[in-house]
């Protein structure tokens, strides 16, 4: 299965390969040739000849299977749920985050926590966002409920800390407004959908 077959949830029987598992023994004898079988059988051999032919290709095919963390880094699936960031408007310049605290209410973790206020157009903007990843448990419910798709998952999932005040999350979420510019936008959970600036057009938004 590549990477492109993990947003399919759909994925037949066909795929699977069925092993053959034999019974238990129960005499003696039985244990005795099962673990000769094993170790001085064939089983053996095959598992040497799986592990020379790989070891023949690594060598002089350049068919490597290992990756030189963190210079290489394997694909991330469009559905993996890692560090979260908050988006902003490119229309307006402002911060899709209306301040409607779903999120913080519907964490089952308790480790959101933000504070709002009103800005000079009195609109309400988000002046803190808190996550505090050592209690998070990375379910997606806060990128699910959000109405205006400001909170996604992205892929940064590096987050090791030898220290609590670490996955304490404060500034670096909100997004910039000064590089609103520089935002891309991802196929993470909880993402625009591709057909987004369609629905946009029919129902713009009242900013």
């Amino acid at each position: 299965m590549n990477i492109d077959q993990t947003n399919n949830r759909n994925i037949g029987e066909s795929e699977y390969i069925q092993v053959h598992i034999d019974d238990y023994p129960d005499t003696p004898w039985q244990s005795f040739r099962q673990v000769y079988s094993r170790g001085f059988g064939t089983e053996l051999f095959a598992g040497l000849k799986i592990t020379f032919r790989i070891m023949v290709k690594a060598l002089f095919a350049r068919q490597m299977h290992t990756l030189k963390y963190p210079l290489e880094k394997l694909p991330v699936s469009s559905r993996y749920r890692a560090v979260h960031k908050l988006l902003g408007l490119l229309e307006s310049g402002e911060n899709r985050c209306i301040g409607c605290g779903l999120c913080e209410k519907i964490c089952p973790a308790n480790c959101i926590k933000m504070d709002t206020k009103l800005d000079k157009n009195s609109r309400k903007e988000v002046s803190e966002y808190t996550i505090n990843l050592g209690r998070c448990i990375f379910c997606g419910y806060c990128a699910e409920v959000c109405p205006e798709l400001a909170i996604v998952h992205g892929g940064r999932y590096e987050n090791v800390s030898e220290q609590r005040e670490h996955f304490v999350l404060k500034e670096d979420l909100l997004t910039p407004l000064d590089k609103l510019s520089l935002q891309v936008e991802y196929d993470g959970f909880g993402a625009v959908s591709p057909d987004a600036d369609t629905k946009i057009k029919k129902t713009p938004l009242a900013y």
